[in-house]
């Protein structure tokens, strides 16, 4: 990877972007982008578009949403201590014992969420699983009204954890999910720009918001741009690690090459293309089966306004909704390229219909 990518990718993921609060992250990812569109703009609830080719057709939603997972501080006790409610899939047990950040108007505040030391467990049975409504912040305050003064409720938190090389072209950080997804589609646009091949469909990149919480954001912009195409970019769960079972969620493997989804959203017209793509690219894909939703935005796109042919591209990703997910640059790298292969092969005005 380009040393200017990696190093946007690096910003993009230490940006906190909780839930419903992402204008920090987009603002990182409109400046990089703006560089490789002929527009950029945000709607009233903050998803982002850049868009390249201006007029083209057909027009292509390339989409990855910009937030991450996070908790929302919900009720302080008298003695200062903060509980909270979840923004998104977040896992009380992986949670405890880490430090965060609660964000507020004037900046981050430290904490640290709390955990029992064994010593003062001993005799009280078999260990449960902590509960969300369990799960205590401390910000060093000494009451309510301390850390009233420091915090309000609504305020989200996201972990400290930032992004690391772990070796080779692997690297780690909380919320890959889904800042990779809104790093491809920018990158997309780079690869388009800078090759000056002549491009007749429009593209637009678009950074959305909400994924976490109901597939939110992807349903305002899809509705809005009316794109004629969509391809959604997202992670999966990688498969390739101890106690995970492949006779259930099949086998996907980091370093294999990003993932293509077959059935359910999934257009198969966009997808056959986008697998010729690939083979001409010599890009390897691996491949899931999708049951009755995925689970991520194209689930949602597909069926705004009477149907927009959708694919789904995701990157595998180890220990997901966790502080230590882990994925390849390599594979990661790939996505963009399929992307900029994909929309190459558009002729004008062209649609995909199913084969009937």
């Amino acid at each position: 990877m380009r040393d200017k990518s990696l190093a946007f990718l690096r910003s993009l993921i230490n940006t906190p972007s909780p839930v419903g609060h992402e204008a920090r992250g987009q603002r990182v990812w409109l400046d990089y982008v703006k560089a490789f569109a002929d527009e950029t703009y945000s709607d009233h609830y903050g998803n982002c578009v850049a868009v390249l080719n201006k007029g083209g057709s057909p027009r292509v939603m390339l989409a990855g949403h910009a937030d991450e997972i996070a908790l929302a501080v919900s009720y302080i006790d008298e003695d200062g201590f903060i509980y909270v409610r979840r923004l998104g899939g977040v896992d009380p047990v992986v949670s405890k014992a880490q430090r965060v950040q609660v964000h507020t108007e004037d900046g981050p505040i430290l904490g640290v969420i709390g955990n029992v030391a064994p010593h003062l467990t001993k005799g009280d049975g078999e260990k449960k699983y902590p509960r969300i409504e369990e799960l205590f912040i401390d910000i060093g305050a000494g009451s309510r009204k301390e850390a009233q003064k420091l915090v309000r409720i609504g305020n989200p938190i996201t972990l400290v954890d930032q992004f690391e090389l772990l070796r080779g072209d692997l690297a780690i950080a909380r919320a890959f999910d889904n800042r990779i997804g809104t790093f491809a589609v920018a990158e997309t646009l780079r690869l388009l720009t800078e090759d000056g091949k002549g491009l007749k469909a429009e593209i637009c990149a678009v950074s959305n918001i909400m994924e976490e919480i109901g597939l939110l954001g992807a349903r305002q912009i899809a509705y809005s741009l009316k794109p004629d195409v969509a391809i959604v970019v997202d992670v999966t769960h990688a498969t390739d690690y101890p106690t995970v079972s492949k006779q259930l969620h099949g086998d996907i493997r980091i370093g294999g090459g990003p993932t293509l989804t077959h059935g359910g959203a999934n257009h198969p017209e966009v997808v056959r293309r986008l697998e010729k793509v690939a083979a001409d690219l010599s890009i390897s894909l691996q491949h899931e089966a999708q049951s009755a939703t995925s689970g991520t935005d194209t689930d949602v796109i597909f069926w705004t306004r009477g149907g927009i042919p959708s694919a789904l591209i995701s990157l595998p990703n180890r220990y997901m909704h966790s502080p230590v997910e882990l994925v390849s640059l390599k594979d990661l790298k790939q996505i963009p390229e399929l992307m900029a292969g994909f929309s190459r092969t558009l002729k004008k005005g062209e649609q995909f219909k199913v084969r009937i």
